[in-house]
């Protein structure tokens, strides 16, 4: 417990240093495990400064600055104010980066469907088997070892862990949880960025511009929008068009007269293969006139 005195130079202190870093931020800490907190301070601890306190005394800090002033709003009793001069985009992906994978505990709500796969557990045969199959789970013994006979969903997105699935995942390993320290909000350069809008990744950003540039791509050339990037497309069918008159019209161009002698030509063998003798009752006609 800080006495009056300390709790003021705690303020004093912190306020002071806010002022020497570009990037301030606030992190929930909320069923956030100690090993993850450590190791993501430890990881971060080359660029970034974690300040934690009472919820009361991180307001203060954050209210001495009209800057900061508006992320005191995130602030809740598990909070820490975060200090660094990164890119916010590039300090969040660090934050992301390290995660720690947790057991399910009975009450919790799945985040994802949940499955075992057939197959060995390695486990060895005796009450581990019946709480497996408490679960729901289809378990065998085969030559002294627990086998899984068959997949199985032992619980969907959205739905509560049971006590018996809880001990089951926990029997074979199975962590669905995932707990990861990700800011809440960011302030840089005067603007407050979101958990959202600082989950944008580079890679997303890319594939829908591309796709937004396609769908402009396809609007403009079905309404006849002629700019830099449709002209080409425009001047090629415009060209096919003006190709597909001049022949038809067999308009005698140096840019066709090749492909009018090639037409020509074709159509000259097409015909010289429908003219050739007679029929043969024609010919027979012709013979039996002369004998007469």
């Amino acid at each position: 417990m800080l006495t009056k005195t300390q709790k003021v130079s705690f303020v004093d202190e912190h306020k002071k240093l806010l002022k020497s870093y570009k990037v301030v931020g606030i992190v929930q800490l909320r069923g956030i495990p100690d090993r993850l907190l450590q190791s993501t301070k430890n990881q971060l601890k080359e660029s970034t400064k974690f300040i934690m306190g009472r919820k009361s005394l991180l307001t203060k800090i954050l209210e001495s600055n009209e800057n900061t002033k508006p992320l005191a709003a995130e602030l809740t009793d598990t909070s820490a104010i975060i200090l660094s001069n990164e890119d916010p985009f590039q300090l969040f992906r660090k934050f992301k980066s390290n995660s720690l994978k947790l057991a399910a505990k009975p009450g919790q709500v799945s985040p994802d469907d949940v499955s075992v796969q057939a197959g060995e557990t390695g486990i060895q045969p005796g009450q581990t088997v019946t709480d497996l199959k408490s679960a729901g789970i289809d378990v065998q013994i085969q030559k002294g070892k627990v086998v899984i006979a068959k997949d199985k969903v032992l619980v969907k997105k959205g739905e509560i862990i049971s006590a018996n699935i809880a001990k089951a995942l926990h029997t074979l390993d199975i962590m669905p949880f995932m707990a990861v320290i990700e800011p809440a909000s960011i302030l840089a350069d005067g603007m407050i960025f979101s958990k959202k809008v600082l989950g944008i990744s580079p890679e997303s950003t890319v594939q829908e511009l591309t796709l937004g540039f396609r769908n402009a791509l396809g609007i403009c050339l079905e309404a006849n929008i002629i700019n830099a990037y449709t002209i080409n497309n425009f001047i090629t069918k415009a060209y096919t068009s003006a190709l597909h008159v001049g022949l038809e019209a067999k308009a005698l161009d140096s840019g066709i007269v090749e492909l009018l002698l090639a037409r020509a030509a074709s159509e000259a063998a097409a015909l010289s293969g429908t003219v050739g003798s007679a029929p043969a009752s024609e010919e027979a006609t012709e013979t039996e006139t002369k004998t007469e």
